[in-house]
């Protein structure tokens, strides 16, 4: 049976002893786990795949086994195998059962020449002399290799008939053995070894390599007929042709990996063997034309690999199949894993097969990873589209949330409290509080509050009659509309100083608090390197940074200036980068130059200057103390009133979160 099989849905139970152990897996761990290798490579499907092969541990500290612990294990005990086997003695068990087989020949003749001789009849005895002298020449004379012996002892005509019976029955176990060591995939179909089962296994594989022959030349074959005349030969189910034909061909590529390994003297008694074996010519020939055939269908399989076998144990002719199987589900699982881009594709494992190569731990955790992708869809943070998984907008949100949690939680660490600030006042968004009617208050009148009141001051009964006195009316705050366009810079220079990660955690967190706590405000994204893009921002957990050189600061503040135009209350530019401008736009093209160019300098200057002009403040976040960079931020700082910080990548969130929100504390107070 393959290896790896379409699982049916369902579960499986076990009686609890204390000793297993789980694990807990949900999607929002899972989806923090992997947020920063997201944010850092922008490409969830690759986050996704590097989760695969690192592993990770859960919420309950349990490791959970990477796939590219269990390759090592996986090659480890390969080397295991081939360090123990010794193919020198494939052939001593069958020499030792051939040399018995004769010795009890040589007794049984001994026993019919005594019976002769003692029966008193000198014809018979002539006779049986005769013929015991005839065979005991034709047993010194066998061949000393092995396949001869087999061959000689095959037209050899036995006086011992337990001695024939027994040289027939190794026969079949031999000729058993050889065909399940040459087509692992039908080892069910190959128990029986009767000339009338030959027979049909000679007509089965002549009506395979007539298949191979029709699909040679563009004709569909009628792979459903061949299944239902010799499907009793494929335990394992085939459903197509293809499927069939790559069973067989990868046993027959371990078996000619298994004679590569063989000294030329071992991998010549091995065919002699086998064509003793297989005494039928035509048998042996829809063989060898389905091994050449398969050969050419499947060039890619392993026909010339060599393995070391260097160990002391030797290996008998009966475990050949069963090694070969085991090293196949090696090779299986090998390929499975080292191909594995999805934790989907991990579900065709046969876990209990796994589980005998790999171990208990390695098998949870195939399961386990096997349902990564599911319990993030299921949980609506990921969805696939056209064969890709993609961010939905919940999980950005949630990736966002992650980041700005992270942020604040640092922000607040060495804080022994938070404090309420008083946001009362004329405005017409609801408080969620109330208050007795003041004149000049707007009414927005709370109905259970004012009921309760002449409740409490007449008594029960009805018609409840009202008064002034009773009113109350809903608390409001005042309203603040702020505009924000971050300007992130996505040079070369981001990722090589370490400093691009940092950034865009700030720009997930920064999206994620104004989207929660200020749903009115306007958040735009600008990246920029040699040239700058507007970004959406369900786009930002896959944005990546430019492959080129340049820090393009005018042609991002224009951008910005161009979103900020249309929108209305506070406007401020919230810039970091790592670099002074060394690009402006000239012509419609990107001019880059480094050291930079004074017409670059002046045309971000006439830049920052419209911006001033339209009341948008910049904020800038340095990442670098070099001198042009801060002797540019100097200039602009005189220009817009805007305000400058000096930070690290792990400052930087502290210092824009900060600033972002003392931003919006001056808005309320100044309306």
């Amino acid at each position: 049976m393959p290896l790896f099989r379409r699982r049916e849905a369902g579960f499986r139970y076990s009686r609890w002893d204390g000793s297993q152990v789980g694990f807990d897996l949900d999607a929002d761990s899972l989806l923090s786990e992997m947020s920063d290798d997201l944010l850092y490579h922008g490409d969830l499907n690759a986050a996704l795949r590097r989760l695969l092969q690192q592993g990770f541990r859960d919420r309950n500290d349990e490791q959970l086994m990477g796939l590219r612990e269990m390759l090592e294990r996986l090659r480890e005990r390969r080397r295991e195998e081939l360090e123990q086997r010794d193919l020198g003695g494939v052939y001593d068990d069958i020499a030792e059962k051939l040399h018995e087989i004769v010795d009890q020949e040589r007794a049984g003749i001994d026993r019919r020449v005594d019976e002769a001789r003692q029966s008193g009849d000198r014809r018979r005895q002539e006779i049986v002399d005769d013929l015991a002298r005839e065979r005991r020449r034709q047993l010194e004379e066998l061949p000393p290799d092995l396949a001869g012996t087999v061959q000689e002892l095959q037209n050899y005509e036995f006086m011992d008939d337990a001695a024939r019976q027994r040289f027939e029955e190794l026969m079949d176990e031999l000729r058993q053995q050889l065909m399940q060591s040459y087509f692992n995939q039908m080892s069910e179909g190959m128990k029986d070894v009767s000339p009338e089962r030959m027979q049909r296994m000679k007509d089965m594989l002549a009506e395979l390599n007539r298949m191979l022959e029709q699909r040679e030349r563009g004709e569909e074959p009628d792979f459903k007929g061949f299944m239902e005349k010799y499907g009793d030969f494929f335990p394992g189910n085939p459903q197509n042709l293809d499927e069939l034909l790559e069973q067989m061909a990868q046993s027959m590529a371990q078996m000619q990996s298994l004679l590569n390994s063989m000294t030329p003297e071992q991998r010549a008694q091995l065919q002699g063997l086998a064509q003793a074996l297989l005494e039928d010519l035509d048998l042996r020939w829809q063989v060898d034309e389905l091994a050449r055939n398969l050969q050419q269908a499947f060039p890619d399989l392993p026909w010339n690999r060599r393995m070391d076998f260097s160990g002391d144990d030797p290996l008998q002719f009966g475990q050949m199949s069963g090694l070969l199987e085991s090293l196949g589900d090696m090779d299986d699982l090998e390929n499975l894993l080292n191909s594995a881009t999805q934790p989907g594709e991990l579900a065709e494992v046969d876990i209990d097969k796994a589980r005998d190569l790999l171990g208990d731990d390695a098998a949870r955790s195939l399961e386990r990873l096997a349902e990564l992708a599911r319990l993030l869809e299921e949980a609506g943070l990921i969805e696939q589209r056209e064969g890709r998984f993609e961010l939905t907008p919940r999980g950005i949100r949630a990736i966002g949330q992650k980041a700005l949690g992270d942020l604040f939680r640092r922000l607040l660490k060495d804080r022994t409290g938070r404090h309420d600030v008083d946001r009362e006042g004329p405005g017409n968004e609801r408080a969620f509080e109330h208050k007795p009617y003041e004149f000049g208050d707007p009414f927005h009148l709370n109905v259970e509050e004012t009921v309760k009141n002449a409740i409490w001051r007449e008594g029960a009964g009805t018609p409840v009659r009202l008064d002034p006195r009773d009113f109350e009316v809903e608390r409001t705050e005042v309203i603040t509309r702020s505009a924000t366009v971050l300007l992130l810079d996505v040079s070369l220079s981001m990722p090589m100083r370490d400093n691009f990660l940092a950034a865009k955690k700030v720009a997930m967190a920064l999206h994620a608090l104004i989207t929660s706590q200020f749903p009115r405000d306007y958040f735009g994204l600008v990246s920029f390197g040699r040239v700058a893009r507007e970004v959406k921002p369900e786009l930002l957990p896959e944005m990546s940074w430019d492959f080129e050189w340049g820090t393009n600061m005018q042609h991002a503040l224009l951008l910005a200036r161009r979103q900020l135009s249309r929108q209305i209350g506070t406007k401020q530019v919230i810039m970091v980068t790592d670099g002074e401008p060394t690009a402006h736009i000239e012509g419609g093209e990107a001019f880059f130059q480094y050291p930079p160019s004074p017409v670059t300098i002046e045309e971000t200057l006439k830049e920052v200057m419209r911006c001033t002009r339209e009341g948008i403040r910049i904020n800038t976040f340095m990442l670098d103390e070099s001198y042009y960079l801060r002797s540019f931020v100097e200039r602009m700082m005189r220009m817009n009133r805007g305000r400058a910080f000096f930070t690290s990548p792990d400052t930087l969130g502290d210092y824009v979160l900060v600033d972002f929100l003392e931003h919006r504390r001056q808005a309320r107070r100044a309306s």
